[in-house]
């Protein structure tokens, strides 16, 4: 009786170790499948690893999903977006100058070329290259210049840093967007030097200014007065020669001698008269005559 009791139990245990099986499985191969697919997100690729070995034999894994083998492969993602890196750094002009300059660079791995990235330097690639990098650029371009002209020249100095920045990172597989000069500052004794000179160079052109409005004065005077001038000359000759006009009018006219006698008359009325033209003959005395009167 005892022997035919036993059995439901072992029944029992058989299923239960089937059913313990039967999970072990399809935990296996659901593990199976999720080391088996790997999903790219967007903005990034992949870099395919097998057995931790850098595949530099296939591109890298674009976005999206993938199919690699469970436990032998591997991907690592890295974003090739555009990101940013800024770096406030302290160099000396030419003239020795001391100089703090913030760069903002905007770079992104090549995406065709990020295995190779991985390979040599890393995820931390920022700190290894992109620092260095900058520093050594900023203080090598800084150099070249004096401190004026790291100002006037600003547009001639972000492009030497850029391209220097540019060709450096390309070695690496980073691709550079575009660099900025965020800020430019200096001591405080060579910007009140600075300051200085501005107001100086204000102050000349304001008097070179002044200069040439005074000439310009000058010239509008003299060809004021000028022409005054010649507005007086030809009134001049106008009246010389309405003068000039009444004198041969007066010489045509035979009473021409008389009114000249007339116009030489002193009030004293003549002592002898006569003469037979139309008009009497007028004899002005003279001291002469005065002293030989009784």
């Amino acid at each position: 009786m005892s022997k035919y009791q036993n059995r439901p139990v072992n029944i029992n245990f058989g299923k239960a170790k089937l059913a313990i099986l039967g999970l072990i499985i399809l935990i296996i191969i659901g593990v199976m499948v999720g080391a088996s697919v790997s999903i790219v997100d967007a903005g990034f690729r992949g870099v395919l690893l097998h057995w931790n070995a850098v595949d530099v034999i296939d591109p890298p894994l674009e976005e999206g999903l993938h199919f690699i083998v469970p436990f032998q492969d591997s991907v690592i993602p890295l974003e090739v977006r555009t990101l940013k890196y800024t770096k406030a750094t302290t160099s000396a002009s030419q003239d020795l100058q001391t100089v703090s300059t913030e760069i903002t660079v905007n770079y992104h791995p090549d995406p065709s070329r990020i295995n190779y990235l991985y390979k040599q330097v890393g995820l931390d690639y920022e700190n290894r290259i992109i620092q260095p990098t900058v520093e050594e650029v900023v203080k090598q371009v800084t150099a070249n210049y004096n401190a004026e002209e790291l100002i006037t020249k600003r547009p001639l100095v972000k492009q030497d840093i850029q391209d220097e920045i540019t060709e450096r990172l390309s070695d690496f597989n980073i691709m550079t967007e575009i660099v900025s000069i965020t800020d430019f500052q200096f001591s405080i004794l060579f910007a009140q030097a600075i300051e200085s000179k501005v107001e100086a160079e204000q102050r000349a052109l304001q008097a070179e200014n002044d200069l040439k409005r005074i000439e310009v004065e000058a010239r509008q005077f003299e060809a004021q007065s000028f022409g005054i001038a010649e507005a007086n000359i030809a009134e001049a000759k106008g009246e010389a020669e309405a003068i000039n006009i009444i004198n041969q009018a007066l010489s045509n006219n035979p009473y021409y001698l008389e009114w000249l006698k007339i116009q030489k008359w002193d009030g004293i009325l003549p002592l002898v008269t006569g003469g037979g033209g139309a008009t009497p003959f007028i004899e002005i005395p003279t001291q002469e005559a005065d002293k030989k009167r009784p």
